[in-house]
């Protein structure tokens, strides 16, 4: 008893000091914790059935919860952001030939190991923003594949991000696409990873964000900071073709309830926290440009990317130098703020740049921002 009293109260330390160091990371929004409070919410109220049964009644509430909230028919909890993406295009795509057109910064053509050629067999278009913000109707009718020329992998599905990098996607344009998508029989899918964010800074309401799709993801893990976890929403029939999908791709979960009660804490209570985090990415901003730091894309949400070769010093050392002499974690030119993040840390980390700033050395060459690529991480070793 005594050793488990004394293996309790270290792990309490460690669990506080993970906390502190979290409220100085701004390397993304991944990295929340659960709080004591959201795990003493998940125990005392998650129930203990098998979902591949469907038979757990936190995770069969939760996704009810989200379906009204988004204004869609069914949803299904997933593990990750990643999977409920895939699950979602391969769900909506039948026999190839065919292909998905997205933005070339989407995080389903960078970041998620090509995905969608392996699971759907699907080619992907990478249509740029001619905009350097959002894609336009323009834009993708530029791009979309709708004839019979058996050389090309028809398009079938549009998929757009919101927020991409940060950057809201206008409502009126999610709309003008979708109407000109339904009028060629075109599937609109949404990668919302950050969808809440989008809430936070515009005030519409989630269900109005989702109605010009077919199907929406929304991370848990991202922004309102669950442990775990991604929504899919869609049409009940979507759905439930869907959770076949889930099945066979290894993502079925049995007793779930302990996760999803988790995601319902962190969206009654931390979603309203994300107005902060959006306040301190201005200030950070604001800060860095005071100081000569370029600013990269439009502070519209969360993120603020930047070039310290503004002020003569490169990525890997502006990475050094605040970590050094302030203590704050970063690890690309790309500051993620969440509701861990504390105003002490946003002031020192001005107070560390203003440092290096005051130092007045010779801009440096630069490459950051070319051909749309705003995002740079720290170079391998």
């Amino acid at each position: 008893m005594k050793a488990g009293i004394i293996r309790g109260i270290r792990n309490y330390s460690a669990n506080a000091t993970k906390l502190q160091s979290l409220s100085r990371d701004f390397r993304t929004d991944t990295i929340t914790a659960p709080t004591d409070d959201m795990l003493a919410y998940a125990m005392s109220n998650a129930s203990r059935g098998d979902d591949v049964y469907g038979e757990d009644e936190s995770t069969v509430k939760f996704e009810q919860k989200m379906a009204t909230l988004t204004g869609k028919k069914a949803a299904m909890f997933c593990v990750s952001g990643t999977m409920s993406n895939q699950l979602g295009l391969r769900t909506h795509l039948l026999q190839p030939p065919h292909s998905v057109l997205c933005d070339s910064h989407a995080h389903i053509y960078k970041y998620e190991t090509g995905g969608v050629a392996f699971h759907s067999q699907a080619q992907v278009t990478p249509v740029h923003a001619t905009n350097e913000h959002h894609l336009t109707l323009e834009d993708i009718v530029s791009e979309a594949v709708l004839d019979d020329d058996v050389c090309s992998a028809p398009t079938r599905v549009v998929s757009l991000e919101n927020t991409k990098n940060g950057l809201v996607f206008p409502q009126d344009e999610a709309v003008r696409i979708s109407e000109w998508a339904k009028q060629h029989s075109l599937i609109m899918h949404l990668d919302g990873a950050r969808l809440w964010n989008v809430h936070a800074a515009t005030n519409t309401p989630i269900d109005v964000l989702c109605q010009p799709f077919d199907s929406v993801s929304l991370c848990l893990s991202k922004g309102v900071g669950a442990p775990i976890g991604s929504i899919l929403v869609g049409s009940e029939n979507f759905i439930k073709k869907a959770r076949w999908f889930r099945k066979l791709f290894g993502g079925g979960i049995r007793q779930s309830g302990f996760m999803v009660e988790c995601a319902d804490y962190a969206l009654e209570i931390n979603l309203p926290r994300l107005a902060k985090t959006h306040s301190q990415a201005q200030t950070i901003a604001k800060g860095f440009q005071d100081l000569g730091i370029a600013i990269l894309s439009p502070v519209e949400s969360s993120m603020v990317f930047f070039d310290s070769s503004s002020i003569g010093v490169s990525l890997d050392e502006f990475i050094q130098y605040v970590n050094t002499h302030a203590d704050i974690t970063i690890s690309s030119n790309r500051l993620v703020v969440h509701h861990h993040i504390s105003d002490a840390a946003v002031e020192q980390l001005l107070d560390a740049a203003r440092t290096l700033a005051q130092q007045k050395r010779s801009p440096l060459a630069s490459a950051i921002g070319q051909f749309g690529q705003i995002y740079q991480r720290r170079p391998s070793k």
